[in-house]
């Protein structure tokens, strides 16, 4: 399948459903679980769909903070980082993502470590 990977991985529909399973997986993923006690799940969940949209060549829709910022004192962990891309994987098998978006996705999560763990 061709197109930009927006569009391989259903576009914004997709996209939604994939980031919605994927707040569910952290959800009960006792490894980082804890990190979203307190928040709003559907905010989450709608900054994760639209940042997600964005990043893959869809409409430029993401108003929430960039990487960096977003994670800043958060002293997040490579255990935790792993967790998060273990549970991406997870979400993106559930929705019968192919291996090569699967491989594209993670890939560029993974790029955007650096803003994310703590050095």
């Amino acid at each position: 399948m061709s197109g930009s990977l927006y569009d391989r991985l259903g576009g914004s529909e997709g996209i939604t459903r994939i980031a919605g399973d994927l707040v569910d997986i952290h959800l009960s993923n006792p490894a980082i679980a804890t990190r979203f006690a307190n928040s709003d799940i559907d905010r989450l969940k709608h900054n994760a769909a639209t940042f997600f949209i964005s990043g893959t060549g869809g409409p430029n829709v993401y108003e929430g903070k960039d990487m960096l910022a977003a994670h800043k004192g958060m002293n997040i962990s490579a255990a935790e980082f792993m967790a998060v891309l273990d549970d991406a994987l997870t979400a993106l098998q559930k929705n019968n993502i192919g291996q090569r978006e699967q491989e594209e996705v993670l890939f560029t999560f993974y790029s955007m470590r650096g803003d994310v763990v703590l050095v």
